[in-house]
């Protein structure tokens, strides 16, 4: 015998009230993706790579390629973007508290998002000082492994319900005030990126640092044309005298006086939490190891 259809009625589906129907539902159809604050990082990156807040997927594609494109030469436009895309890491974290929507994909994608826009910025840096290209290099692994290596520790070690960010006091004091306090992290990481932008912008501007950019190029066999010396335009000696005095160097030289302290104390963190996260996983490995009898005795023949 067949069993009967139960149907919707004005008393509810299934003997259930209507709204705890709706609202099964409106929990069953939330998508994560779609949260404010995972949409606000998204459009982050969104703004920093094609430059526009378009809701045209194609028009940001080609915005993208001119972007980016042009991005060698114009320092207002980039630099602007990016300090956008500074500040929006703190709206999200905002409207993630507002809205009661925290959740671990958002924590992760804000640190990839990060880790991305300043690694873009610190290999521009590295190719437009290619006399300092090892340190920025280095800058690059440090924030990368740093961040991945304290990241993995605390799933590893602290359980996949803890955040990156609940540091206890007795592993490490600095890391504690770091990421307990929000108005520390915050102004770290601003002038962090600060001193990032204003290297920047001294790209195109600044004798002191790129003296070859203003050097005369000795003519042979007549006046050379900037075509003759440069056959490509995007060469690299093209780009750097297409950079040279194009700003002003008083305003990003004060940025990187005031920002300079604050920007190295970002990256003794970065130590601090890349060795504190190294011996965090140790202990578990030596405990790990314990617990399994490890090394074994090897028998005497």
């Amino acid at each position: 015998m067949a069993t009967p259809t139960v149907r919707e009625n004005g008393n509810g589906l299934n003997g259930r009230p209507r709204g705890q129907v709706s609202q099964e539902k409106k929990e069953q159809q939330e998508n994560i993706f779609l949260f404010i604050p995972n949409l606000i990082g998204n459009i982050r990156r969104i703004y920093y790579c094609f430059g526009t807040d378009s809701n045209s997927g194609y028009a940001r594609i080609v915005l993208a390629i001119i972007s980016l494109y042009f991005m060698p030469l114009h320092p207002r436009r980039c630099s602007f973007l990016y300090s956008v895309s500074c500040l929006l890491d703190a709206v999200d974290g905002v409207a993630a508290r507002r809205f009661q929507q925290s959740t671990k994909f958002g924590a992760i994608l804000d640190m990839i998002t990060d880790r991305c826009t300043t690694a873009c910025l610190l290999v521009f840096l590295a190719s437009a000082f290619p006399r300092w290209a090892i340190l920025f290099q280095g800058l690059i692994s440090l924030d990368l492994a740093s961040h991945y290596v304290h990241m993995y520790a605390t799933l590893t070690m602290g359980g996949s319900g803890q955040s990156h960010k609940k540091i206890d006091e007795g592993r490490s004091w600095i890391l504690k005030q770091y990421y307990s306090n929000n108005n520390v992290l915050f102004t770290f990481c601003a002038l962090n990126e600060t001193f990032f932008i204003a290297l920047y912008l001294l790209s195109f501007s600044s004798p002191l640092i790129s003296p070859q950019l203003l050097e005369t190029v000795p003519a042979q066999n007549g006046t050379a044309t900037k075509g003759q010396l440069f056959m490509h335009p995007w060469s690299a000696g093209a780009m750097e005298l297409a950079r040279a005095n194009k700003l002003d160097s008083t305003v990003p030289w004060i940025l990187a006086g005031i920002s300079f302290p604050v920007m190295a104390g970002k990256q003794f963190i970065n130590v601090v939490q890349l060795v504190k996260a190294s011996r965090w996983l140790a202990e578990g490995d030596l405990a790990e190891r314990k617990k399994l009898g490890l090394p074994r005795k090897k028998k005497n023949i």
